[in-house]
């Protein structure tokens, strides 16, 4: 069974910094494009930030310069550094992947469950 796991997330002061952790597990063949997406309340989820397989990377306008993306692919591994922390950032931060469970097979978009970043003093 194919499973994304976050972690890191908790509250933390503006100007602060928290890193988010995405791990893989299960079946996999294959990770492609690897996403943080996140979902403030009463608003929609919307991309953060995006890193594929060969390390190209795409930040939404407001976070650029705050956030960086990265992953470990021998580790199955993506992380979201966020730093210089708003009140807006608040939302929970949910970790995408583009996956191939086999050669033969699709790729195949999977969800995590979301971790909560809660910025506030």
């Amino acid at each position: 069974q194919v499973q994304l796991v976050e972690s890191g997330g908790g509250l933390v002061q503006p100007g602060g910094s928290l890193r988010l952790s995405c791990a893989a597990s299960g079946s996999i063949f294959t990770i492609y494009t690897m996403t943080w997406y996140r979902q403030a309340p009463g608003k929609q989820r919307e991309l953060v930030a995006t890193i594929s397989r060969g390390g190209t990377i795409n930040y939404v306008d407001s976070v650029k310069g705050r956030f960086t993306i990265s992953r470990d692919n021998a580790k199955r591994m993506v992380y979201l550094q966020m730093n210089s922390l708003k009140p807006e950032d608040t939302a929970v931060y949910y970790c995408y992947g583009d996956l191939q469970v086999s050669p033969v097979q699709s790729i195949v978009g999977y969800w995590g469950q979301g971790t909560q970043v809660t910025v506030s003093s």
